[in-house]
């Protein structure tokens, strides 16, 4: 009987990943990751009504323990908090000091879950690895869509090497949600109803404004019309703001909506336009650096997402030194720095990299970071 490693989350996608596998007759293991210090996340979220308050991802254990303890799989525990800090939290922090915008999930999947978490799986004794990613592997060792894509998370896995695609396993691949929650309902999981995490892993839901004042200091600033040239409000400081936000401004007097249309770091300074048809909110092309390719595919022609469950965009591909790419495009609205660009063809995931720079005929947008 192989054995296979189960990331458990505490959610109902990890819970049924393991569940299949133990169904396909896989000798499974459940590992649950501490990544984030406890006491510490409380701390600095406050708890206002001066009560008790359990921290979400104790919460998570507590249900990977009672659905590993329902199917009769152990379950392991893990602290990566000092990695978490060292390879996730700081690139998010010296991201938002450069006034970009990060996905520390990219992150986390590239150097924690497939990287420390496999070295543990396999202290373990374990052949395979599994996740509850909406993904595929194919025969041939590329990274595909899942079944369902409105679920699929190949964005987030773009920056894996292929080396780190062996031997795992993502059962979710051919599933819809739908499906995924009636088998967990059918086997009575306390995770089978639970609703689906969002926000950043390691903040929550709430409080990210306070959050980040404990690392990060405020800096208020003017919020500028770019169309007008004109100081029309104060931000609360260029990290809490990303290309094409619309939602926080409080600004009013308008006749349409304003929206996020740049950053200026030297000057403080936010841009902002009326309109989600305006020309500011626009680009045609961007260098995408920090490229990583899980396959021996080159393509001059793709298609690309520059953000999670964007449709898909055509594009055309000139590979550049320094591990970069220019990326050519039609239209496309609120491609923003530090945002992953991840290439497809067809429904196999290439890879990706980051947008460094956004253009528009061949220039770079002076009002773009």
């Amino acid at each position: 009987m192989e054995k296979v490693v189960v990331g458990m989350s505490g959610g109902v996608d990890s819970s049924t990943a393991a569940i299949l596998l133990k169904e396909q007759g896989y000798e499974v293991i459940g590992l649950f990751m501490r990544n984030w210090d406890s006491g510490l996340n409380n701390d600095i979220l406050g708890n206002p009504n001066n009560m008790a308050d359990v921290c979400p991802q104790e919460v998570d254990y507590q249900d990977a323990l009672a659905v590993c303890e329902k199917i009769g799989i152990p379950l392991h525990r893990i602290d990566f908090i000092k990695e978490y800090w060292d390879y996730v939290f700081t690139y998010f922090l010296d991201e938002l000091k450069k006034g970009r915008t990060p996905n520390p999930d990219i992150m986390c999947n590239k150097y924690i879950k497939f990287d420390y978490f496999l070295k543990e799986a396999h202290r373990l004794g374990a052949k395979y690895v599994a996740t509850g990613h909406y993904a595929k592997l194919g025969s041939d060792g590329l990274l595909k869509k899942a079944k369902d894509e409105n679920k699929d998370q190949t964005y987030f896995l773009s920056q894996l090497s292929k080396e780190q695609l062996k031997n795992i396993l993502f059962p979710l691949g051919d599933l819809e949600k739908s499906e995924v929650r009636k088998i967990a309902l059918e086997h009575e999981l306390v995770t089978a109803k639970k609703k689906d995490s969002t926000g950043i892993c390691f903040i929550g839901e709430r409080h990210f404004k306070e959050f980040l004042e404990n690392y990060l200091p405020n800096q208020n600033g003017d919020v500028i019309d770019i169309d007008q040239d004109k100081v029309i409000g104060r931000h609360h400081g260029l990290m809490y703001y990303t290309i094409g936000q619309r939602k926080g401004l409080d600004i009013g007097g308008f006749s349409d909506k304003l929206f996020v249309v740049g950053k200026n770091l030297e000057k403080n300074v936010l841009y902002v336009s009326m309109g989600e048809k305006s020309e500011y909110l626009y680009s045609n092309s961007c260098i995408v650096e920090e490229v990583n390719f899980n396959c021996s595919l080159r393509p001059e022609k793709c298609m690309a997402k520059f953000r999670y469950r964007q449709k898909d965009i055509p594009v055309k591909i000139t590979y550049l030194e320094n591990n970069e790419l220019l990326v050519e495009y039609d239209k496309v609205k609120a491609v923003t720095p530090g945002q992953a660009c991840v290439l497809y063809d067809g429904d196999i995931c290439l890879g990706g990299g980051f947008i460094k720079t956004v253009c528009k005929d061949g220039k770079k947008l002076w009002y773009l970071l």
